[in-house]
């Protein structure tokens, strides 16, 4: 199995910039692609951010220009740089990673960590 844990979610004012990461420890070879998503309150969760194994990267419209996404393959961890947070930005965060397994990608999830932006 593959475990996700995430970690550096908090409170901050708008304008602020918190760092979140994401370490995947298990049963896997590689991780192929990363990502981030966030679901606010009463919203469906929503891609903020994924990188490739590669290191090629996607934005939501939302936040690029803002946050900044990255990985570190010999660590199993993905990081999400967050700057000029809005209040908008308040979600619990999720990472995800995509592992391939017999040819097919199979996802798995962490359990979020909240970011909480205060105007």
């Amino acid at each position: 199995q593959v475990q996700l844990v995430e970690s550096g979610g908090g409170l901050v004012q708008a304008g602020g910039s918190l760092r979140l990461s994401c370490a995947a420890s298990g049963s896997f070879f590689s991780l192929n692609t990363m990502g981030w998503y966030r679901q606010a309150p009463g919203k469906q969760r929503e891609l903020v951010a994924t990188i490739s194994l590669s290191g090629s990267t996607n934005y939501a419209d939302s936040v690029k220009g803002r946050f900044t996404i990255s990985r570190d393959n010999a660590r199993n961890t993905v990081y999400l740089q967050m700057n000029s947070l809005k209040p908008g930005d308040t979600a619990v965060y999720y990472c995800n990673a995509q592992i391939i397994r017999g040819g097919l990608g199979v996802d798995y999830w962490g359990k979020g960590t909240l970011v909480t932006v205060s105007s």
